[in-house]
């Protein structure tokens, strides 16, 4: 049987990198330039705002929050006073907006970044077009005191990310590749290995999380549902989201809430026009594991 869904939270304009922490889920509303959250019982609240479309998000150890600031190309660094700095800058290893994001559990943070102009590309080729034929982008790894260095190059729109329970694999959505990657870990954040975890053939991941069961649930990008999907390729199930669903996370006191992020359009210009972002969630079987 389908799971049953309902809407947990509505009235913002688009949502990503949803986490759960400490009781709220947290994400960033990129056209209301804020990090918001929202706990269970659907009380939505502002917790702070930037000069900038917020993104991925992710905790280190000593409580600071990492914040991607897209356009910027940076790295913010929210201490827990509530005192917000440039942790890292990007910019010369992103070549277009930054994205999503993991934080390991030594609070260092894998970063991708689009690569290229994707909107503008698209009104002018046209996606299918663009899909077909891109410029790649790099992945970068910001250590925890701030250093960084290309940590994979190549990648079709790297977007959401997971690092195993055993810190030793990270998974990475490439969007526009239709597939799940996989890299080994190594010392001070080195990626090695290269492959590909799962194909998604006529979709395109976005925002991921990882089961108890070693299965990941992605965001279908354009398409109105959540996917979980086993290492191989094998579909294991499907949520039906409504809209278009960009990112999901598994939370929740027994971590077997998901929670799913949807809007209109991921378009500029639809996605700022009007607050048409829901935040779905559905009862699963099988509780979050890794990170974020």
């Amino acid at each position: 049987m389908p799971r049953v869904t309902r809407i947990l939270a509505e009235d913002f304009y688009y949502g990503e990198g949803p986490r759960w922490h400490e009781g709220r889920l947290w994400f960033s509303d990129f056209y209301a330039r804020a990090v918001k959250s929202v706990s269970l019982a659907g009380d939505l609240r502002v917790e702070f705002e930037i000069d900038d479309q917020p993104s991925g998000l992710g905790w280190m150890p000593d409580g600071s929050l990492l914040v991607v600031s897209m356009t910027k190309r940076q790295l913010l660094r929210r201490k827990p006073d509530g005192t917000i700095s440039v942790h890292a800058d990007l910019g010369r290893i992103a070549t277009f907006h930054c994205n999503d994001m993991v934080v390991d559990s030594a609070g260092g943070a894998y970063v991708g970044n689009f690569g290229f102009n994707m909107d503008e590309e698209i009104a002018i080729r046209g996606a299918p077009d663009v899909i077909a034929r891109h410029v790649t982008a790099n992945i970068a790894y910001v250590s925890p005191d701030g250093q960084m260095q290309v940590a994979a190059d190549g990648m079709d729109f790297p977007n959401g990310s997971i690092i195993t329970p055993d810190g030793r694999t990270l998974i990475v959505s490439e969007s526009l590749g239709s597939r799940l990657s996989a890299f080994d870990i190594g010392p001070h954040g080195v990626l090695s290995k290269r492959r590909v975890w799962a194909p998604t053939p006529g979709r395109i991941p976005d925002g991921v999380c990882l089961d108890a069961e070693g299965a990941v649930w992605f965001a279908a990008g354009i398409a109105p549902e959540c996917v979980r999907i086993a290492e191989g390729g094998e579909v294991l199930e499907i949520v039906e989201t409504g809209l278009p669903c960009f990112a999901c996370m598994l939370g929740g006191p027994d971590g077997k809430t998901l929670f799913m992020l949807t809007a209109e359009s991921a378009d500029q210009e639809i996605a700022a026009r009007a607050r048409t972002g829901k935040l779905v969630i559905a009862e699963v079987d099988s509780g979050r594991a890794g990170l974020p």
